[in-house]
């Protein structure tokens, strides 16, 4: 199982993405993801792991380079009450997935055993499951395809592929 990592209410963008670090691209940016709020989490967190928060999470700026930083450190997914508005839609497409969960999501800790099955909007910890907010069938199918560019470039390349072209 792969491991929560648990955060409180009004996560912002520039934890997640500290402007001082913006000039030096995404890997060196994503070194310091979060560390504002948990100095080891860059270094430990795994492909796979989840992010549990509180409400609001991604408050802030619109750079979407706070939800690349998560995606490039393998970040399976994020799972909060609530997301700041455009950082929900910069995760989405980006292809990180962002569910919002209920009361139940309040009894994770960090480093408890978490899998997101994301196809089906649960989380799953060694307690049970856990419902969450479903996202549509076509962002699903969106976040599969590793986010909107990706997604337009597959729906392209079908529909030359339908009219014959190459």
């Amino acid at each position: 199982m792969n491991r929560a990592f648990v955060f409180g209410s009004d996560i912002d963008t520039d934890a997640l993405a500290p402007g001082q670090y913006m000039g030096g691209g995404i890997e060196v940016l994503a070194q310091h993801c979060l560390e504002a709020v948990d100095p080891e989490f860059a270094s430990s967190v795994k492909p796979g792991d989840v992010i549990v928060a509180g409400k609001n999470f991604g408050t802030g700026s619109s750079r979407e380079q706070a939800a690349q930083a998560l995606k490039h450190l393998g970040v399976a997914g994020i799972v909060a009450r609530s997301f700041a508005g455009i950082f929900q839609r910069n995760a989405i497409n980006l292809g990180l997935p962002v569910f919002v969960g209920g009361d139940e999501i309040a009894g994770i800790e960090a480093g408890d055993g978490i899998e997101l099955d994301v196809r089906n909007s649960r989380l799953t910890t060694a307690s049970g499951t856990i419902e969450l907010q479903p996202l549509p069938d076509f962002l699903i199918e969106m976040i599969a395809d590793g986010g909107l560019v990706p997604h337009l470039e597959k729906r392209f390349a079908r529909e030359r592929a339908n009219r014959g072209e190459q």
